[in-house]
């Protein structure tokens, strides 16, 4: 059976939510192309993320830190304290917007994803963190 990290944030669902406003801007938005799903593989753990959300790949290119600036540890620390968070949002839909929280990611401090896998979901929480103004915990860099 293959274990499986799904983070799958449809846009769609999120259009007609006032919640918060998005920070980018229309000139970003226009810069989306059809590339809008990122598929990221540890095919030795039999592991993977798939982001679907317009703007992200964009955001990854242009503005995140590239591989690299941080060591995995750093990302591994990051991605536990925010996958925490996000899942006891997605347990509290009375607390928070249901349509921004839509599922649980299985993500286990015990497990070694690597780099990329790390990296990938480390930098979707700081842009979706900066896009909808949210804040899974303290201090959310700006990039």
């Amino acid at each position: 059976m293959k274990n499986i990290i799904y983070i799958v944030i449809i846009l769609l669902t999120i259009i007609g939510c006032n919640t918060s406003k998005p920070k980018f801007s229309n000139d970003e938005k226009q810069k989306t192309g059809s590339n809008d799903t990122i598929k990221i593989a540890n095919e030795e753990l039999n592991y993977e993320i798939i982001i679907i959300e317009p703007g992200f790949d964009f955001w990854l290119h242009s503005t995140a830190y590239p591989r690299g600036y941080n060591s995995q540890t750093y990302l591994e620390n990051k991605n536990n304290i925010f996958v925490m968070e996000w899942n006891n949002r997605v347990r509290q839909p009375q607390l928070y917007p249901p349509n921004l929280y839509e599922m649980i990611i299985d993500y286990s401090p015990n497990v070694n994803y690597g780099y990329e896998v790390n990296y990938l979901l480390y930098n979707y929480m700081i842009y979706f963190q900066n896009k909808y103004n949210q804040k899974l915990n303290g201090y959310v860099p700006l990039r």
